[in-house]
């Protein structure tokens, strides 16, 4: 970290990013070096690429140099994903931890984002527990999976906090979006990169029969994204996976969103259409999507038929709802942002 800035860290992330903005325009060397361990992904992509993209844009606004590789000096280190064969990885646990040994001062973020529960997987809770134990500070990404966690022998005692989800409020806005009015035809949307059924596929399936078959008049069904190859829409839309903007406009076009997806650890899906204006439909047992399907949506387990004309009749309200509290982008990097400067005011040394 440059010494000449040091106490500057000790105001927030925000104001240290403006002073080093300035200061970097007349040659001071960056703040600070973030290095992270996954690259983002361009086109359609899965949660961790999207939070990535935005981590990386907040950092630099705020005067600090971001790299995925980690020649030294490095000031701070977020591990996103543990695994060594990940098609996006930058480095992994074995680098992190090499590096940790021959620069200890250096300050490991853990981000956890996954669980075996999730994908009904054996391996992925214990790379995380062991790519932990190197971590300076965990963040987990909704109160369900830390408490998901912590039932697992993760010490709740070390440092660690939750930091939502949000999408980047610039692309990810609800205007263009039109409130439904009755008479009028109500759109219901998903949208997933992947097509694990875990995602709520035999959902989504049966809300396309029960359209089908006329016990939902005057609603219509839209799908963006993959699908299991062997489920056949009999009465849905379907779109190819979108990102950014091309996806933001299919989210305005829509009215709801409608979330199976089973013990998620939080998503991006839903954070996405909230930000659109979406107030959602979820599944009681959605893992991190509840915490913010309380706040604008509808739950449900096996009525399906019910939570959506529950739904029809709540909209106004819950529309009011998810423009007032949904998720942002802004407020999730900034959380971050903050996180790292205080981290490195914890553990800098000179260069």
């Amino acid at each position: 970290m440059n010494p000449l800035l040091k106490s500057i860290c000790e105001k927030s992330a925000l104001t240290l990013g403006n002073v080093a903005t300035r200061l970097g325009r007349i040659g001071i060397p960056p703040l600070a070096t973030v290095a992270i361990n996954m690259r983002p992904v361009n086109g359609p992509w899965g949660g961790s690429s999207v939070f990535v993209q935005q981590l990386e844009t907040c950092l630099k606004r705020r005067g600090f140099r971001v790299q995925y590789h980690l020649t030294a000096p490095v000031d701070v280190i977020v591990l996103i994903d543990p695994r060594e064969d990940l098609e996006s990885k930058a480095f992994g646990s074995k680098a992190i931890k090499a590096f940790k040994q021959k620069h200890p001062a250096v300050q490991i973020i853990h981000r956890i984002n996954e669980c075996d529960q999730r994908k009904n997987t054996g391996f992925m809770d214990g790379l995380l527990k062991e790519a932990n134990q190197d971590a300076d500070y965990t963040v987990y990404i909704s109160e369900w999976l830390r408490d998901y966690f912590l039932a697992r022998g993760f010490d709740a005692y070390r440092p660690h906090s939750v930091i939502y989800n949000g999408a980047d409020p610039s692309i990810f806005h609800p205007i263009g979006n039109t409130p439904w009015q009755p008479g009028e035809p109500f759109r219901i949307t998903t949208h997933h990169w992947a097509n694990n059924p875990m995602k709520g596929f035999p959902v989504y399936e049966k809300l396309d029969q029960l359209i089908a078959n006329g016990d939902l008049p005057g609603v219509e069904f839209r799908v963006i994204g993959r699908w299991p190859a062997d489920l056949h829409w009999r009465a849905a839309k379907t779109f190819p996976p979108a990102n950014n903007h091309d996806l933001a406009k299919l989210l305005r076009q829509c009215h709801a969103h409608i979330t199976a997806s089973l013990w998620e650890p939080c998503g991006m899906h839903h954070v996405e259409a909230a930000q659109c204006g979406l107030p959602m439909i979820y599944h009681e047992n959605g893992g991190g999507i509840v915490e913010a399907g309380r706040n604008y949506g509808i739950s449900f387990n096996h009525d399906l038929l019910a939570a959506v004309q529950r739904l029809q009749k709540e909209y106004p309200v819950l529309r009011k709802k998810v423009l007032a509290s949904a998720p942002d982008g802004d407020v999730m990097s900034m959380a971050y942002a903050t996180l790292i400067a205080r981290l490195i005011r914890r553990g800098s040394a000179p260069h």
